[in-house]
């Protein structure tokens, strides 16, 4: 008789299954934005959560609708933020600034960005390639119409958001201080903020 608990757990704790399904996604963020969809596993993922694989699949059936979960909820994470950031918007903040800082702040969220890029350089994948596909046109759709940036804002915003996301996705602020053209790199991107990016990174 297999002593494994009921729950998917590899404690022997029970937890809600939202609680469990809320550990396997976060755990699944984290994975996909370091190693990409190709190099992860449900083994890994279960591994990081604390919750046994054969719970994994029986929750999401396969890592290709893992994958499309997480990054559907990473897509709505985002744009559930930035609505709040235009919400509270002052008088004297214009929205590109003000989305393009909370965009740097969800840096602390470990994988957000990277989960997207990841999902970006997957398109060729038929399932995941509409699903991004459909996410990109969403965030588009937001800063043309809920935002409001014109098509010059919406076009430098893209690139350096890419650019964030890809010095995330290759650890560049990992050379910070140890590499001189690695460090005047991240300072050229990151201006007046490289510091408390770096900060936000490392948590």
């Amino acid at each position: 008789m297999s002593n494994e608990p009921t729950d998917g757990t590899t404690s022997g704790s029970r937890m809600p299954a939202a609680k469990r399904r809320g550990l396997i996604l976060d755990a699944a963020r984290n994975l996909f934005g370091r190693r990409g969809y190709h190099g992860t596993t449900t083994d890994q993922i279960a591994a990081a959560a604390g919750i046994s694989q054969p719970y994994v699949v029986r929750m999401f059936g396969t890592k290709e609708a893992l994958f499309l979960e997480v990054f559907a909820d990473t897509l709505a994470t985002l744009l559930d933020e930035w609505r709040e950031t235009l919400a509270a918007l002052a008088p004297e903040d214009t929205a590109a600034h003000a989305i393009g800082e909370r965009f740097f702040d969800l840096a602390a969220k470990r994988g957000l960005h990277t989960v997207l890029l990841q999902g970006f350089v997957s398109g060729a994948e038929p399932a995941i390639g509409a699903a991004v596909r459909d996410g990109f046109l969403q965030i588009y759709r937001f800063l043309r119409d809920e935002a409001a940036l014109r098509d010059e804002q919406i076009q430098e915003f893209f690139g350096s958001a890419m650019t964030f996301a890809v010095m995330l996705a290759i650890d560049m602020q990992s050379l910070f201080d140890q590499d001189s053209d690695a460090t005047d790199l991240l300072r050229a991107t990151f201006g007046a903020r490289c510091g408390q990016v770096l900060e936000l990174v490392r948590q």
